[in-house]
């Protein structure tokens, strides 16, 4: 057994996201507050902060505000107020333009770049006293003999694909602390395990997700629109699949854009990476583009349950938070706020504990999320989501309507929701859908966009996508689902190829393609794929996304 060498901490926080950053940020401030010590560590598996972060993305400084109130002096990277928003419903030739829902009003909120503000507030929570390690994954979860958590373990790197240790091995670290937050963001490998052991999910609905893809570009300054936010639902996606675009004008003349796609969607034949390229042929879309340049690419899992997929969140020894846990409020498409809320809050409720003289093992992070404005704020959001996936896009919008604007919120029921590998139906029963070639000016196909993900693995470490039963992906994704994995990853990992010496059809992985957007972990209609972490400081070094 290979030897590793140890570190305690008060707290360890796994992932440098909003959520992560937020709780070292104001354990500092509770610390410093009250004149005592407490050592907090943040590990990212991303080469650097912001690397693997990916979002939309326009914040409600609701949370900023109470975690620094001076962001404005502290040069906090908010650079484009809204302006103004719009609604769209799309068909394949024209736009429908809808007044803007309440709930969907971004006065006084601002479009940023996600991995710029993460990368902002690591420093605050540097200069504030935290230790934060990018490029070290965490690997493994630690347990006290009782079956407490203890930690978590980064990963060994230098491994070989047959796992034996290569000429560079370097044993991974063990981080032991008295509570350890695990923030990885949505679907996280090891909160996966951590649901599984500790049954958080006894009482609450599977998660529900959606797959963003999104594109930044810099577009010609007559297209541009600085601060408009724009949002559209309808085509390209059929109105039985939940979706729906983004286009957001930042400062510098970029402009944001994805397509958000559920991942309940029913038929195999959908795959969302070509939906976006489509979606930028649209006579409302492709004029903003003309004569612009497309310069990152990525794509991410974000949670999309809601209230009711809210797992426990404390168990002996951590917690989780942010979309880890799934706080996104889909109403608002946003979830920032929320994320960074919760961290504050786990903050809050272990510096309490570990100031006491006797610190539960189990924070009590539950109840102050339950007491907080995050839970008001799901509870009202409620039932958006599921309402679209019980009645698709038409009676969805008027189901929405209904509940936003008549019942405010406080609907006597409450809709449920069923894992969305359970949604897929056999190929030969759907439709299949026919794709324009991409034209390598506005749309590209997957192999050019990965490029511009900024991608890296090194190819000789064990593959980080388990295969849990061989035979599954041919005798069952391909002959039932006609290989669904070849659609619905953004990024070209899986294929499948004619063995030639067998003639026999196999899955091939290409484990160095992957922009670890856990899509093939969630949609993979038996649950035979397991995403693991490979080694830290690998994935996608994505550029202010």
């Amino acid at each position: 057994m290979t030897r590793r060498e140890s570190m305690q901490f008060d707290i360890v926080i796994v992932g440098a996201g909003p959520a992560g950053l937020s709780a070292a940020i104001a354990l500092k401030q509770l610390a410093l507050d009250k004149g005592r010590e407490i050592s907090v560590c943040v590990v990212e598996k991303g080469a650097r902060v912001g690397a693997h972060i990916l979002s939309g993305a326009v914040l409600e400084p609701r949370a900023l505000d109470e975690l620094i109130p001076d962001w404005r002096q502290k040069s906090a990277p908010l650079k484009t107020r809204v302006s103004n928003d719009q609604f769209l419903i799309l068909s394949k030739s024209n736009a429908l333009r809808l007044p803007v829902a309440a709930v969907m009003n971004n006065e006084g909120n601002y479009i940023i770049s996600l991995g710029e503000f993460c990368r902002w507030l690591a420093d605050q929570a540097e200069a504030l006293g935290a230790e934060i390690y990018p490029g070290f994954a965490a690997a493994e979860l630690l347990y006290h003999e009782d079956g407490t958590l203890k930690g978590i373990a980064t990963g060994d790197t230098g491994r070989l694909r047959d796992g034996s240790k290569g000429a560079s091995f370097a044993a991974g670290m063990e981080l032991h602390a008295t509570y350890t937050f695990f923030a990885e963001g949505s679907r996280g490998h090891l909160g996966k395990q951590l649901m599984k052991r500790f049954d958080l999910r006894a009482k609450s609905d599977p998660q529900t997700y959606g797959i963003g893809l999104k594109e930044l570009w810099q577009i010609k300054p007559e297209n541009h629109r600085l601060g408009h936010v724009m949002h559209t639902v309808g085509w390209p996606l059929k109105s039985d699949s939940y979706g729906g675009s983004f286009l957001y004008h930042q400062d510098n003349n970029l402009l944001s854009l994805g397509l958000i796609v559920g991942l309940d969607y029913a038929n195999p034949h959908l795959s969302p990476y070509a939906e976006l390229q489509r979606f930028k042929s649209h006579p409302k879309i492709k004029p903003i583009l003309a004569g612009g340049t497309r310069l990152t690419y990525g794509a991410r899992a974000l949670n999309e349950g809601g209230l009711q997929s809210v797992p426990r969140l404390a168990f002996p020894g951590g917690c989780l938070i942010g979309c880890e846990a799934g706080f996104l409020n889909v109403a608002k498409i946003k979830g920032i706020h929320t994320a960074m809320k919760s961290g504050m809050l786990a903050a809050q409720a272990a510096f309490a504990a570990i100031i006491s003289d006797q610190p539960a093992l189990e924070l009590d992070l539950q109840q102050r999320i339950e007491s907080s404005w995050i839970w008001s704020e799901l509870e009202k959001a409620r039932n958006i989501r599921p309402g679209f996936a019980k009645w698709g896009l038409w009676g969805g919008l008027a189901h929405a309507a209904l509940d936003t604007y008549i019942l405010a919120g406080r609907a006597p029921w409450t809709l449920n929701h069923l894992a969305d590998h359970e949604r897929l139906k056999p190929a030969a029963d759907m439709p299949e859908i026919s794709y324009p070639k991409y034209d390598g000016v506005i749309s590209f196909d997957k192999a050019t966009n990965i490029a511009f993900s900024g991608v890296s693995h090194e190819e000789e470490q064990p593959c980080h996508l388990q295969i849990i039963d061989k035979q599954v992906p041919v005798a069952v994704n391909l002959d039932r689902y006609d290989g669904p994995e070849t659609r619905y990853c953004p990024a070209g990992v899986y294929e499948f190829v004619t063995d030639n010496q067998s003639a026999q059809n196999k899955l091939l992985i290409n484990a160095q393609n992957c922009i670890h957007c856990k899509c093939c972990d969630i949609k993979d209609p038996t649950q035979n794929i397991n995403w693991v972490t490979p080694d830290g400081g690998e994935g996608p070094n994505y550029a202010n996304m």
